[in-house]
């Protein structure tokens, strides 16, 4: 039996997108970081608060891996389905649009769910839909944007990405209750891609370079043979490790104020202070290292520096567990992490096997952000409850950052 052959088709548009472009593919991108995480850092665990009181962080722990699990799968599905869109309008546009739709349904079915059932459904709602959106706007980037750029856009993207948590932060804490705080958020991810959406730049692939559709093809395509891309399988493997410490760091953060802490204050409010320093010192590392990435050739220097910067931020909230480490700490990891965020963007963009299937590729690495949010809380659980509580679970997150970091020197093909 004979390999099918690839259909080839030219996905760049020619001429590089301009400041507009990249302002509304950014706007865009940080909508669906608000529909992500209003509720993920305060808004689901009011909810499980409420509904479970005695098993709250069970509760969020079933409902986060769930909808973690959702989004590991949709990640890839939907990038590999944009990859062989045909529609006018181009590959990925119409996934952007029917994502932030269908991930504004999820938010509503959010703000009136009664039980825990109904949030396990209105939040798989959200990932599944985010992530159709998610992958579209990921894959324009190699679509649109040559290598030589690509920092500096990557850079746009993570300032995209902290203000969107920081703006989902604020409309989950000001909007008045869990309820409204969903459907402001609904709003505004849906607001936030109108730009984009009437922009109309995208690649057009012709009907008859779509290849013909085999299901096992298909399915075999989102496995990619780290023996035959091996530096590809340590850019997922590091990015796995990465997020699995940031996961493991944010996701308990309201507990870590309340519980260990004993933050005097309300504890939404501590959550949304850090999380605007944490933004703070960022913004003002994520777009000037992705320049300097550009013009310097290199991209793994950077990515190292900055996991290592991670890595003593988590070990700060280990071993200082105040307020005033609190927020040294999210200064710490604000720095790390806007070095991180626009480097390593490009890097894996530099890495990708195929032109053809950009948005497969990067959705099997967007496997990488996914799977943490699942594993996350398996592991945090028990690590709270009966392995050393936040000490430990934050020197854990410290140490699995720092083996990211050593493990980006494995790539070759990127200096």
């Amino acid at each position: 039996m004979t390999a099918e052959p690839k259909a080839t088709v030219a996905v760049e548009t020619g001429t590089e997108p301009g400041g507009r472009w990249v302002s509304a593919l950014s706007l865009a991108n940080l909508g669906v970081w608000v529909g992500w995480f209003g509720p993920l850092q305060l808004l689901l665990a009011r909810q499980a608060e409420h509904l479970t009181p005695d098993h709250k962080a069970s509760t969020l722990a079933l409902v986060t891996g769930l909808g973690a699990a959702v989004s590991m799968v949709a990640n890839p599905v939907f990038g590999a389905l944009s990859d062989r869109t045909t529609a006018r309008a181009g590959r990925r546009i119409p996934w952007v649009v029917a994502g932030v739709v269908g991930g504004a349904a999820g938010l509503v079915v959010l703000s009136l769910a009664a039980s825990v059932t109904a949030v396990i459904a209105g939040w798989c709602l959200v990932q599944l839909a985010l992530n159709a959106a998610f992958a579209a706007l990921t894959a324009a980037v190699p679509d649109q944007v040559q290598p030589r750029r690509r920092g500096m856009v990557g850079g746009w993207l993570g300032v995209s990405q902290v203000v969107g948590i920081l703006v989902g932060t604020a409309l989950a804490t000001v909007a008045g209750g869990i309820t409204a705080g969903y459907l402001a958020c609904a709003a505004f991810t849906v607001l936030a891609a109108v730009p984009y959406v009437l922009m109309r730049r995208d690649s057009v692939l012709p009907p008859a370079a779509r290849p013909a559709f085999r299901w096992r093809t298909f399915l075999a395509g989102f496995w990619i043979d780290p023996r035959r891309h091996p530096d590809f399988g340590w850019a997922w493997l590091t990015r796995f490790l990465m997020n699995l410490s940031y996961s493991i760091s944010t996701m308990y953060l309201l507990y870590y104020l309340t519980d260990a802490v004993r933050y005097a204050g309300d504890a939404d409010t501590g959550v949304l202070i850090l999380t605007a320093l944490n933004a703070l010192t960022l913004l003002s590392t994520v777009v000037i290292s992705g320049i300097r990435s550009d013009r310097s050739g290199r991209r793994k220097s950077y990515v190292i520096r900055s996991g290592l910067v991670i890595a003593a931020a988590t070990l700060l909230l280990a071993v200082w567990q105040t307020w005033t480490g609190a927020v040294v700490a999210s200064l710490v990891l604000g720095l790390g992490f806007g070095v991180y965020t626009a480097v390593d963007f490009a890097l894996l963009t530099d890495v990708l096997p195929t032109a053809e299937d950009r948005g497969r590729d990067l959705g099997v690495i967007n496997i990488a952000n996914a799977l943490p949010q699942v594993l996350a809380p398996v592991i945090a659980a028990p690590v709270v409850t009966h392995l050393g509580g936040y000490a430990a679970l934050y020197a854990l997150a410290g140490g699995l950052a720092l083996a990211g970091s050593i493990l980006v020197r494995r790539i070759r093909s990127v200096l």
